[in-house]
């Protein structure tokens, strides 16, 4: 029981962390310039991995911002991001 408790307290705490509210994502490359310049992004909540993942897939090496879209603050967790 004792051996599996770390592992408990992190799936506890991770549930913790769900995300709310609406999010802008952009995608630059490494001169500055905005990758997705045709389309807006835009994720609700945890749907900001599933949005940061697809655009890392498609821009590898960009680096993304998550903004919220209420108050154009920059989501300081997540952003900026680096891509892979």
């Amino acid at each position: 029981m004792y051996k599996k408790l770390p592992v408990i307290m992190i799936m506890l705490l991770t549930g913790c962390l769900t995300m709310s509210g609406a999010y802008s994502i952009s995608a630059y490359d490494s001169e500055g310039k905005l990758l997705n310049e045709k389309m807006q992004m835009i994720a609700e909540g945890s749907g900001i991995y599933s949005v940061r993942n697809a655009i890392c897939q498609t821009y590898p090496k960009a680096t993304v911002l998550i903004k919220d879209i209420k108050t154009g603050a920059e989501l300081k967790s997540e952003s900026p991001y680096k891509c892979p």
